[in-house]
């Protein structure tokens, strides 16, 4: 592959972690600090899907093709249902679930693994198809972590800036983007809308 086919390609799989990224950090408002270990799980998790995808090779591309759509599907209508939920509740009940305790800790990181993940399924199914180019994986799996990262960081600080501003507005509309965007996957892969 040219470097830049490596380029747009390393964007097109970062675009739905970015899209997701600014959801978040408008549900979240994090530090720099926090944008970046949370860019760097949207990274590294996008990084590590086509390396899988690879190696599941040949084989198993019906089987991811199959199934990648329904659970990017089900993983951003989730996390995007919990959005949309926390934008519409009362105030004084998200003021409650703003205390700081280990499950709610645990909870966010949980839900930060499965919209990195989410976004990056269709990573796993680009994986098989450049194990059949026999491109050089290790580079192209790095340039994408590389590019969701920055994008994902990005993503996230660009929504905590609209968070302040707009407030629950803006987690709603991040909620609904997911729900959306899942959507658009599990549409594109049903032949139902192409893009």
């Amino acid at each position: 592959m040219t470097p830049v086919a490596i380029a747009v390609l390393s964007l097109s799989m970062s675009a739905d972690a970015f899209a997701a990224a600014i959801g978040r950090g408008a549900q979240h408002r994090p530090t720099l600090p926090q944008a970046l270990r949370a860019g760097l799980v949207f990274g590294v998790i996008e990084a590590v899907t086509p390396l899988i995808g690879f190696a599941l090779g040949v084989a198993a591309a019906g089987f991811v093709a199959a199934i990648d759509h329904w659970i990017a599907f089900g993983l951003l209508g989730a996390v995007g249902g919990k959005m949309i939920w926390e934008a519409l509740k009362p105030d004084e009940d998200a003021e409650e679930d703003e205390t700081p305790t280990g499950r709610a800790a645990s909870r966010g990181l949980l839900a930060l693994i499965a919209t990195a993940v989410g976004t990056s399924i269709d990573a796993g199914a680009v994986g098989v198809g450049l194990a059949l180019l026999g491109a050089n994986i290790w580079l192209i799996a790095a340039c994408i972590g590389f590019t969701t990262f920055t994008l994902a960081t990005l993503g996230l600080l660009i929504g905590k800036a609209a968070g302040t501003r707009l407030g629950k507005i803006v987690e709603l509309v991040g909620g609904v983007a997911l729900i959306a965007l899942g959507l658009k996957i599990l549409l594109e892969h049903l032949g139902v809308m192409t893009f």
